[in-house]
């Protein structure tokens, strides 16, 4: 039993409530009535109700164009009750060909760019509709599809188009519901056809089996897709994934040996424009070194130069650093959650896609049969009784002509249904000179042997199937990879070779001096002509390393708790302030000292000592580390603290304790490890390890002594084995004990 309410009732409702039922009703309406298409015809509302007027308009692709604003005008006067903004440049982005793959409305005049730059106003452009469109509304006229009112019960609308083209995968989809979204990209309409026509040969085939013919996106713009395979079969089989697509470049020789890069094809739906203004952002702030400059050449065809800083800068090397900084390389989403037949939003895979068009297809079929029988029987029926009527021509005349009511005099004497009857009666003078009975009797057979094949048509599933087959076989002839729009534009190229760009090419070279306070404020001076004499710090602060090096080096930092960190030699601050503290760069626990600092060189190797006298030798590269939180490197006791970190230049290895003996022995006494404790070095009754140092036997063991640097040559009487105690150092060895 309905309520009635009384006009102006006043009734209290929790304001939780009423927010819940209002907020249910426009998320169902956005997600069923504006964001997500239908996987029947894979269009949303709006670009159904769009086609639709323009074909009430008779916008066909053989006819005339008309102004866009008349087109505009008809769909929100009709069909659509929103701004005509929003109309517009729907009706744009469908004539778009660098946006849809098969456009679905041809437009004259400007209709935008690649650049980004927006359509003339509606006023000034003209369109009508594409072969496309045409083919996914081919059949409305035959009771393909339901109908349904428009908002204003006027008119009324498909609900959905017929659709004998796959126009969901073909040109893909985008849209932002209430909690749910869906992005499909666009897919060759050949190749869809091919696993269709797959599908309908062998309902049982898997998903798998079904992507051999369906590979990969074909974008409107090309591009190279580099996603692997195994990743493909995947967003394929569940619905969701993503795919990694590059812009087409290609290598153009030049004089004396030159050359220059030319990119032929750019990603999916980035803008030129604003994609060499990022370009140029990046080679004003140095951030691309083997860049010289970039221009644009392009007309109707796309022709970016991207010339190299110079001949020897490799190319897949410079290409790999902007596809890792521009939108030359992109990522495109795939998540198939559309509307299916009931209307009903949900993620579909590529099976399910499919299967759900080819059900729309043979129920567009199936309609379209029947609706054709109903015209049969009615023409047959009719048929016979111009039969009656040319037989018994004289008496259907002098009953005409006598009667008051010819109608039924004619079905009582000659036995006539009513619609022969009336048809008879509607026929006009002229029309009795073609009334002849073998023509009749033609016709009748005609119609009759076409009603038995449709009816032998509905009745076998099997050759209905094969209608089905047959129609997909036509769209493939007219939109397939043997027309110019059909053919594939975007290339399938598997995962590209792992190209390794060095720091070097990544950041712009320069010389700078990394100065370091005992309290651990690090600053960055360019260039190697600093003095430490002039360095300023702050109170109670003074000079604890000064290393000449380069901003495409890595600092090394080994701090005292056998750690390792990595510092950019491009990130650290520069100016002649006092820097940043070293700590707000890296994890560096309150409790732990720098040790050492010194610029990474590749393949060198390192004596790691703690101050119990353990070390080990250790590959420079093993220590670089990752991240701010460092790498543990030296494992140490509790209490224990890391204490030299020495370059290994030389074969013998002279280490020193606060005790004051110092003990040389062979390097080769000194394991190499990655990680670990260490071997004893030297022993100590009182006391550890003040310093430790590798040196050349043959060059014999400096120190520094002030300004000044001193070699002993003949280092036998210290010689021995490692894990000794050692002897009192050579005379004038520093009292710092430290070998500088």
């Amino acid at each position: 039993m309905t309520e009635t309410v009384t006009a102006g009732e006043i009734r209290e409702t929790g304001l939780a409530e009423a927010l819940s039922e209002r907020y249910l009703a426009y998320a169902l309406s956005t997600i069923v009535s504006r964001s997500l298409p239908d996987v029947r015809d894979g269009l949303k509302p709006v670009h159904r109700r769009l086609l639709y007027a323009m074909r009430q308009l008779k916008l066909d692709p053989e006819s005339g164009f008309k102004k866009c604003a008349r087109v505009v005008g008809d769909v929100i006067g009709k069909y659509h009750p929103h701004g005509d903004a929003a109309v517009y440049e729907t009706l744009v982005r469908l004539a778009q060909d660098f946006a849809v793959r098969y456009p679905l409305v041809e437009g004259q005049g400007n209709f935008g760019n690649i650049d980004g730059d927006n359509a003339a106003a509606m006023r000034y452009t003209e369109a009508k509709l594409t072969a496309v469109a045409q083919a996914l509304m081919d059949g409305l006229d035959e009771d393909t599809v339901d109908f349904r009112p428009t908002y204003d019960g006027s008119e009324e609308e498909p609900v959905v188009m017929p659709a004998a083209f796959p126009n969901l995968l073909a040109n893909g989809a985008t849209g932002i519901a209430v909690g749910m979204a869906t992005s499909i990209p666009p897919h060759n309409a050949g190749e869809l056809c091919d696993a269709a026509l797959q599908f309908i040969k062998k309902p049982s085939s898997s998903v798998a089996e079904l992507q051999a013919f369906v590979q990969g996106p074909d974008f409107p713009t090309g591009g190279v897709l580099v996603e692997p395979a195994d990743s493909i079969a995947e967003s394929y089989r569940t619905g969701r994934g993503s795919f990694r697509l590059r812009a087409r470049w290609m290598v153009e020789k030049l004089k004396l040996g030159l050359y220059q890069i030319i990119v032929t094809e750019i990603p999916y739906q980035v803008q030129k424009a604003k994609l060499i203004e990022k370009v140029a952002d990046l080679l004003a702030n140095k951030k691309l070194p083997l860049l010289a400059d970039i221009r644009d050449e392009s007309t109707d065809i796309v022709r970016l130069v991207l010339e190299p800083r110079n001949r020897t800068v490799e190319p897949e090397m410079l290409m790999e650093q902007l596809f890792r900084q521009t939108d030359l390389e992109t990522r495109v989403s795939l998540n198939m959650n559309v509307l299916d037949g009931e209307g009903v939003p949900r993620v579909m895979n590529l099976k399910e896609v499919l299967r759900a068009f080819l059900d729309h297809r043979l129920v567009v079929l199936e309609r379209r049969s029947r609706h054709r029988l109903e015209k049969i029987e009615r023409r047959i029926e009719i048929l016979g009784g111009y039969l009656v009527a040319y037989l018994n021509l004289d008496a259907v005349i002098k009953i005409i002509r006598e009667e008051d009511e010819p109608k039924p005099a004619l079905m009582k004497r000659f036995k006539l249904a009513d619609t022969q009857a009336e048809a008879i009666l509607n026929m006009r003078l002229r029309s009795l000179r073609k009334l002849e009975e073998i023509e009749i009797k033609t016709e009748n057979k005609a119609l009759k042997a076409e009603r038995d094949e449709l009816l032998d048509l509905l009745g076998q599933e099997g050759k209905r199937w094969k209608a089905v087959a047959a129609e997909i076989k036509e769209a493939r002839k007219r939109f397939g990879p043997d027309t110019k729009l059909g053919k594939r534009r975007t290339q399938l190229s598997g995962p590209p070779a792992l190209i390794e760009v060095p720091i070097e090419a990544m950041v712009e070279a320069e010389d700078i001096t990394v100065i370091c306070s005992e309290k651990g404020w690090i600053r960055a001076f360019k260039g190697h002509q600093v003095e430490a004499e002039e360095l300023k710090f702050k109170d109670g602060d003074a000079l604890g390393f000064l290393l000449p090096a380069n901003t495409t080096a890595k600092i090394l930092v080994f701090a005292t708790n056998g750690r390792f960190y990595t510092l950019a030699g491009d990130k650290l601050p520069r100016g002649r302030g006092h820097g940043e503290p070293l700590r707000l760069m890296i994890d560096l626990p309150n409790d732990a000292d720098i040790a050492a600092m010194m610029v990474h060189v590749p393949g060198r190797k390192l004596l790691l000592a703690s101050e119990s006298g353990r070390g080990f030798v250790v590959e420079e590269s093993e220590v670089v580390a990752q991240t701010r939180a460092g790498k543990q490197i030296m494992n140490l006791d509790d209490g224990e603290k890391a204490k030299v970190c020495a370059p290994v230049e030389g074969d013998r290895v002279a280490v020193v304790g606060a005790n004051r003996k110092m003990l040389v022995f062979k390097l080769d006494e000194v394991p190499e490890m990655a990680r670990g404790r260490g071997v004893i070095l030297q022993r100590y009754k009182d006391g550890g390890l003040a310093d430790a140092k590798v040196f050349s036997a043959a060059e014999g063991l400096s120190w520094k002594v002030g300004d000044r640097t001193r070699t002993e040559a003949d280092m036998g009487p210290w010689q021995g084995e490692r894990g000794h105690a050692g002897r009192l150092p050579p005379n004038g060895f520093p009292r710092s004990n430290r070998f500088g």
